[in-house]
């Protein structure tokens, strides 16, 4: 059933409308197979790309949709209901877009930004090292000035898209100053001496590509540095509250796609002589199950309208990703046993979702690091 949604013009609510379209008859039908022999969905972005979906949050100037972020979230979590391996690299995209955007010089948003935002191009974020992930102060990728080009060194963990993004945004290590040391550059994926280590092999979104990045005597010009020297901590993890509500919205759209598979299966199936759903014990677990999807979509459009308003929402953000993330992993769990054997196998998505939704727990900050930073919030 689809979501109940308040919005706020008809143009946004044809854009939802658009998504949902989509993601049903494009995306919904290639997902579980491309799941299954780890495929990379490079047409369902360029299908989003053509549809205007990929963007939303930019300015049409640049050639985005100029859309608030309340929208933006609300069509992410409709393409994340179907397909989270998607749903997350669309959130990644416009994470990797975000620098240049918010700390870019004009000139710099003019010559790359319309060419980002396309819908041909895909980005990728290189922030986490394999002993730098909670604490990305501590990297050790370096960049240093030679003449009229900087020369990278090192290696990014985890990065989303690795191998197969256009250009990746990545943060590196300009001078010894810890935390104020740290740079942002825009590095093209024809960079001579980028380099990618093979595909991870993970448990769920085996669609979603994520390498290792590695660095060697990579040159880029000095102009492809955005912002100041020792500015690149500071971006990052402006970009991150951001990031973190494309998750949010992402998980929510993971949990109504469990939550629906459910109801219409306990809808179907029937145990002593009535539909299972109208047995009080299931039904309770499906009222439970509702009620954290409209918890969680609640949280991340608090935090978007917050966003929308240029007002402080780093808490807010923090808070509907934890609870989105945590969520969801709790309704797909929740959906596999409604579902009972059926749903541990692969006739029905939910076994998928499951193993989707425990990713959701770790990356863009674990819930342990969300944690902290609301409890800073807290102290202060």
């Amino acid at each position: 059933m689809p979501a109940s949604r308040h919005l706020p013009t008809p143009e946004s609510a044809d854009l939802i409308a658009l998504a949902r379209e989509i993601a049903a008859k494009e995306l919904a039908p290639r997902a579980a197979d491309a799941e299954r022999a780890g495929a990379f969905p490079r047409e369902a972005f360029a299908t989003l790309g053509r549809a205007g979906l990929l963007t939303l949050p930019y300015p049409e100037r640049y050639g985005g949709g100029d859309q608030p972020y309340e929208i933006y979230l609300q069509a992410l979590e409709e393409i994340g209901a179907v397909w989270a391996s998607v749903g997350v690299g669309v959130s990644v995209h416009a994470l990797s877009c975000f620098p240049l955007f918010a700390y870019g010089t004009e000139e710099q948003r003019e010559r790359w930004l319309p060419d980002l935002l396309s819908g041909d191009r895909l980005g990728a974020y290189c922030l986490s090292e394999a002993h730098a992930g909670s604490d990305p102060a501590a990297m050790r990728t370096k960049a240093v000035r030679d003449g009229d080009s900087y020369v990278l060194n090192g290696a990014k963990a985890w990065t989303t898209h690795g191998g197969e993004a256009d250009f990746y945004t990545v943060m590196a290590r300009t001078s010894d100053e810890g935390s104020r040391g740290i740079s942002c550059f825009h590095v093209p994926a024809s960079t001579p001496g980028l380099e990618f280590d093979a595909p991870e092999d993970k448990m769920g979104l085996m669609g979603s590509t994520t390498a290792t990045v590695r660095l060697v005597d990579a040159r880029v010009p000095a102009d492809h540095l955005v912002g100041a020297e020792g500015q690149g901590l500071a971006i990052a993890l402006a970009g991150l509250d951001a990031g973190r509500l494309g998750i949010a919205a992402v998980a929510t759209g993971l949990s109504q796609g469990a939550l629906d598979t459910a109801v219409g299966y306990a809808r179907e199936r029937e145990a002593f002589g009535k539909a299972i759903i109208d047995h009080q014990g299931l039904a309770f677990v499906l009222a439970d199950m509702d009620a954290a999807v409209e918890t969680s979509r609640a949280l991340y459009l608090s935090a978007a309208r917050l966003k929308d308003a240029g007002r402080p929402y780093g808490r807010e953000a923090s808070i509907a990703k934890l609870v989105a993330t945590d969520n969801a992993m709790r309704v797909t769990t929740d959906a596999v046993q409604v579902l009972g054997g059926a749903g541990y196998t692969r006739d029905f998505p939910v076994e998928r979702f499951m193993r989707e939704a425990k990713v959701m727990q770790i990356f863009e900050g674990t819930n342990q690091i969300q944690r902290l930073v609301i409890s800073r919030h807290l102290a202060r």
